[in-house]
């Protein structure tokens, strides 16, 4: 394929003259039948790399890809410039599942995403087989990798694709992976003599900074009030979400929150309140970021310290894809520490309460020992933990490495938007017995609010439709229940849920075992990853940014001169220690001063400017007050 069309294809469906680094590079590799593995940091445009290939090829790419939200924000994006593309994921009815296999059969699609877990399944193997398959590719492909931060064993099954269609190249893609992941990746995916194209992890426009402070909500509004433009704030939990936000708009900054348990319209309109600057600061959990690409991110600030440096380095990664000095802010403090190490015990219960949890899901479910095989369960872990009074975490990480040893799969909560198709005709609608009072009604709203649905599944929201109608949400839903039953459409109400697949029959729990490398191999893992996110938030003389670098295997010659490492040692270089006792002086005989006010004003390291207060306090030139001020003598 010559460079002209695959650059004509940019131009035609995305409106852009050229590419960006390493993007051509690995579409060239994948024309030319290349097993490829590319490295791109967050926002480096992955998805250019097999969407341009694949349409200038014959066929279509098999997308394998563990987010479910991304899956769906991709493919409305590919239909969006006219590109058919579709999904397959656990959340589909039987129908909608027949239709994916219709359009891909007949030609009538160009990407099909795939989550993981349909791998499994006899009946898509089945249909995939008779797919004309021209390219396969693996998104985050670190899963794959049992030494990755976030392993997936239903991504093992992509091998046994491969067998399928041993002529079609695979393009792997990750924006996070140490040298031992890109190399089992390469070694899962049974590469042949594939090509590795990688970019640096360096961001010369994005300064790392780390703040150690016990008062984390009074540093994160010093630094949004100090930092002009969007932000992202990332917490552990989702109650803290909204805590944050809140205390953020009493102090004057226009905040939101965002996490994995609200509405996918309540998901939406944050996000694009958000995307469209009509509120400038998110405060989020780990579920905020994938897939959206606001380029003018001046901040992203880190409350909680992340459990892995691959996450940090993927969620700091959102600042600054514009190219402008941006900043990636770690607040940091002792207890951090605990429960960082506290996460490793969590994440790595004991083996008999491993075996107990997995013979309490059996009874939770009604499955019987030797039963269950390949079948999936609705599950509600809330339920469950609450049901047997079981601790969350330790059980939900219990649950997470019988899915690494092969027992079940467990998939986290899954949300189905409602969708509606009309399966009767246009003429159909004129004569309808429904019985309900205002269907009529119902059914006029959808019509003229949504189009295609006698053409596919369409996606609604009854919030809409109640409006539109004026009839209240009970009405809505009985109505749309009751044309279901006289098949003049399907209606498939809004679901989340998270479910259990049992890849083998169950078993008792005597008979588990928890091989080496699923459990020790894991934990060990586990503490060396903790032990380099300590390493990058404790550490006082190196370079933030060489620390990351060192990490992801890359070495970098000089220091990034940005970081607040970099500024202090500079600092220590140009001036003395009579700067900082005349800067402390001149404010006391300003005013009374808190401590912090010492730190956020002089342009000295924190630790000289607290050991040179402490002195003029001893020697008697400075007073330390009972309200915790200090004053002139």
């Amino acid at each position: 394929m010559a460079s002209k069309s695959i650059h004509d294809i940019l131009k035609r469906y995305w409106g852009f003259d050229g590419f960006r680094p390493l993007q051509e590079d690995i579409i060239h590799s994948v024309l030319e039948g290349n097993d490829t593995l590319g490295l791109m940091p967050t926002g480096g445009g992955k998805s250019i790399t097999f969407q341009v290939p694949t349409m200038s090829m014959d066929g279509l790419s098999l997308v394998v890809t563990p987010i479910i939200s991304l899956m769906k924000d991709q493919v409305d994006q590919l239909r969006a410039r006219r590109i058919k593309a579709t999904y397959l994921h656990a959340g589909l009815t039987m129908a909608e599942v027949r239709r994916v296999y219709e359009k891909c059969l007949y030609g009538n699609c160009k990407f099909l995403y795939v989550s993981p877990e349909r791998l499994s399944s006899q009946s898509f193997l089945e249909h995939l087989r008779q797919m004309k398959v021209c390219l396969i590719v693996v998104d985050e492909a670190h899963c794959i990798s049992q030494w990755g931060y976030d392993f997936r064993p239903s991504f093992l099954r992509i091998a046994q694709i491969r067998k399928l269609f041993p002529k079609v190249p695979v393009l792997a893609l990750t924006a996070t992976a140490t040298p031992v992941v890109m190399t089992d990746i390469m070694h899962r995916l049974e590469f042949r003599q594939g090509k590795v194209f990688s970019m640096s992890f360096s961001r010369s426009n994005l300064s790392y900074v780390v703040r150690h402070t016990t008062e984390k909500v009074g540093e994160l509004v010093h630094i949004l009030k100090s930092v002009p433009g969007t932000g992202i704030v990332y917490v552990r939990s989702r109650k803290r979400t909204k805590l944050i936000a809140d205390e953020l708009r009493r102090n004057g900054i226009d905040a939101d929150y965002y996490h994995a348990g609200l509405s996918i319209e309540e998901k939406e309109d944050k996000q694009e309140k958000w995307k469209g600057n009509q509120c400038r600061v998110i405060v989020a959990t780990n579920a905020f970021g994938m897939g959206i690409d606001k380029p003018d991110v001046r901040v992203v600030i880190h409350v909680d310290t992340p459990n892995t440096l691959e996450e940090y380095y993927q969620e700091a990664g959102r600042a600054g894809r514009d190219g402008r000095r941006s900043y990636a802010v770690l607040l940091s403090s002792v207890t951090d520490k605990r429960t960082l190490h506290r996460h490793i015990t969590d994440s790595f219960p004991d083996k008999d309460f491993i075996r107990s949890v997995y013979e309490r899901v059996g009874n939770f479910l009604g499955v019987a020992v030797g039963e269950g095989f390949d079948k999936m369960y609705d599950f509600n872990f809330n339920l469950f933990c609450h049901t047997f009074k079981l601790p969350v975490l330790p059980t939900h990480s219990a649950l997470k490495i019988l899915t690494q040893a092969g027992y079940i799969e467990f998939v986290e909560e899954v949300e189905a938007q409602s969708r509606v198709m009309i399966q009767a005709s246009k003429e159909q609608l004129y004569d309808i017995p429904a019985q309900t009072p205002g269907a009529d009604r119902v059914l006029q709203a959808l019509l003229r609010t949504y189009t295609g649905l006698f053409a596919d599944y369409v996606f609604i929201n009854e919030d809409v439709i109640a409006y539109n109608s004026g009839l209240d949400h009970d009405t809505i839903y009985a109505s749309l229940l009751e044309y279901t039953r006289l098949h003049i459409l399907h209606y498939i109400p809004r679901k989340r849920t998270p479910y259990i697949i049992y890849t083998v029959s169950r078993m008792e729990p005597k008979h588990l075992l928890f091989p080496k490398v699923v459990y020790a191999d894991l934990r060990q893992r586990m503490e060396e990853r903790v032990n380099a996110v300590l390493e990058y938030a404790f550490a006082q003389d190196s370079c933030r940014e060489m620390l990351l670098l060192r990490y992801f295997g890359e070495e970098k010659a000089e220091a990034c001169g940005h970081c607040d490492v970099c500024i202090d040692q500079r600092k220590r270089i140009n001036h003395t220690p009579a700067d900082v006792r005349e800067g402390i002086l001149y404010m006391v005989s300003l005013k009374p001063r808190r401590l912090g006010e010492f730190f956020d004003t002089l342009s000295f390291p924190r630790d000289e400017v607290s050991a040179m207060l402490s002195y003029l306090v001893d020697e008697g030139f400075v007073r330390h007050l009972p309200d915790d001020t200090y004053s002139q003598k």
